[in-house]
């Protein structure tokens, strides 16, 4: 299983990434508020590279919406797709507070899932 994670940082890269997840959410049968109404089986086939699959069958993007001004993350979530991130995707402020948040709240846990991987790995045979 392959699972992606969506980084958007800057003015830039959160229009750009805004436009990405209208895209992929339509080819993928996602509508705005994260529930599937496609119609295609080919569309659910490999949804979860992009989305996590929360409560009541809503799809939520794998992404972290970075920026050092709220203005931007503002116009995000004003936009078609706003409303289908969950309110801790954006990350904002000072870039210390940034790099604080994704380093214990994304990079970590992720570190933790492969380094629990590898020792069980090591203990087998």
């Amino acid at each position: 299983m392959r699972e992606i994670v969506h980084l958007q940082a800057g003015q830039c890269g959160n229009q750009i990434g805004a436009k990405f997840w209208e895209v992929i959410s339509d080819e993928h049968g996602i509508d705005p508020t994260g529930s599937y109404h496609g119609d295609s089986d080919l569309q659910l086939d490999r949804i979860n590279v992009y989305y996590n699959e929360a409560s009541g069958g809503k799809y939520v993007p794998r992404a972290v919406l970075v920026d050092l001004e709220p203005g931007t993350m503002d116009s995000v979530r004003s936009g078609p797709f706003g409303q289908i991130f969950r309110p801790d995707n954006f990350v904002f402020g000072n870039l210390f507070k940034i790099i604080l948040k994704l380093t214990f709240f994304f990079f970590y846990p992720l570190y933790l899932k492969s380094h629990m991987h590898i020792s069980k790995q090591s203990n087998v045979g």
